[in-house]
């Protein structure tokens, strides 16, 4: 039987980038002609929802860091993305303060020790919230696209956990490559 890799657009977004790279959004956006930045909403340690908690395996209610996030295509609003890390990875790191991290959170991580090896991103629909609406420029009770990605070392230790809520007219794309290395 051959080996299978899902590939996804989601890629570039789970490595660390090479040295003076800003982060992943604004590199892919400017890749591609546009300007992609972001917006810090808040930061701040929190107990565990309890779907973070389950993706994390901690215990209910543990305490978590979350960076909330508005992400921007060309100035405007097109994610909200929500990062969830254990507190005991977190706290004392540039990950638990509201300023940017030079390089984006994905290479502050993989400094850490943490670098995605395994990643399982699960996607569903879901109506806006009355501020995720406001947020996204939707009206009230839009429907939109939650895309859940949970980051894991190779040992399968979960560090991550993304929540990214977008309009629903957004396309997500993956491919099966048959026969794919792991290091696709």
């Amino acid at each position: 039987m051959s080996d299978q890799s899902w590939i996804s657009d989601s890629g570039p977004y789970i490595r660390p980038r090479p040295g003076g790279s800003a982060n992943a959004w604004t590199d892919e956006a400017a890749h591609h002609g546009r300007r992609g930045g972001q917006k810090t909403l808040q930061v701040t340690a929190l107990p565990s929802p309890a779907e973070v908690a389950e993706a994390l395996r901690l215990e209910p209610d543990s305490l978590v860091v979350v960076r909330r996030r508005l992400i921007l295509l060309d100035e405007v609003a097109v994610e909200l993305s929500d990062s969830y890390y254990p507190a005991s990875i977190a706290v004392g790191t540039r990950l638990a303060d509201s300023r940017k991290i030079p390089g984006g959170a994905v290479k502050l991580l993989a400094d850490l020790g943490f670098l995605s090896e395994v990643t399982v991103e699960q996607v569903h629909a879901a109506t806006a919230t009355e501020s995720q609406a406001a947020h996204l420029g939707l009206a009230p009770g839009s429907a939109v696209l939650k895309l859940v990605r949970t980051s894991s070392t190779a040992e399968g230790v979960p560090f991550e956990v993304s929540i990214m809520t977008m309009p629903s007219d957004r396309h997500l794309t993956y491919r099966l490559v048959q026969g794919a290395s792991r290091e696709a």
